[in-house]
């Protein structure tokens, strides 16, 4: 499993909280790559449900991560 920016941006606005297959179902509804479905069901379940994309990659950079001053712009 691997994740990459592109590829957590198609499940950062999932309906949150949700469940593996919830975010699988929500995957293949707005049509995400194949490898989004194929990290998705990678993950090790235990019907958990996942509060947010951090949940399910915890290096998952935030606007706190980036070194910017959106006040400028």
């Amino acid at each position: 499993m691997y994740w990459t920016l592109e590829l957590a941006s198609y499940v950062e606005d999932a309906p949150w909280p949700a469940t593996k297959d919830e975010l699988i179902d929500y995957a293949m509804r707005i049509g995400a790559p194949l490898e989004v479905v194929e990290n998705l069901q990678e993950i090790e379940d235990e019907g958990e449900v996942y509060e947010s994309i951090e949940d399910i990659w915890p290096d998952y950079p935030t606007k706190e991560d980036f070194f910017f001053n959106e006040d400028e712009y």
